[in-house]
């Protein structure tokens, strides 16, 4: 008799409403090329990320341009506000969670004031990524921000 694998997935959703990005087309190398994991990119309408899955913050830029999320499955993902805006120093952005926080997907986790930045010339491109790739057998992207927009099967 044979028996089959249990499959393991978890489903993402979005971190921000916007238009979606292939990350191939983000004019980033470091994402483009998928140097830190695989996922997608989104142009953000409006100035509120959103944690796009049930889990707990690991990380926290002190610049907050970047946060970090494990799933309670273990899968990390990584949601980088903006391209070089580290050099903001964290001006314009407010944190609305703190390391070790539990969250709920769609719950607020950063703010950020969209025009000012912009107005300083960044691009606000956000990127979510799936960072912890030696676990993931299989990534599936979607191309809709009211559904599923990344599912992955993981060991």
């Amino acid at each position: 008799m044979f028996f089959r694998k249990k499959v393991n997935e978890l489903e993402i959703f979005k971190c921000a409403q916007g238009d979606i990005v292939p990350i191939e087309n983000v004019p980033d190398s470091v994402f483009a090329d998928k140097l830190l994991g695989d996922g997608i990119a989104i142009n953000p309408s409006n100035g509120e990320i959103i944690s796009p899955v049930d889990g707990q913050v690991v990380m926290i830029q002190d610049s907050l341009h970047a946060i970090g999320i494990q799933s309670e499955d273990g899968i990390e993902i990584l949601i980088h506000v903006g391209l070089d805006t580290v050099e903001l120093k964290g001006e314009g952005f407010v944190k609305k969670v703190n390391i070790n926080d539990r969250v709920n997907k769609g719950q607020p986790i950063v703010c950020f004031d969209k025009e000012m930045i912009e107005e300083k010339g960044y691009n606000m491109i956000t990127m979510m990524i799936v960072v912890n790739d030696e676990r993931i057998s299989k990534l599936e992207k979607g191309d809709q921000l009211d559904k599923l927009l990344i599912k992955v099967q993981y060991k």
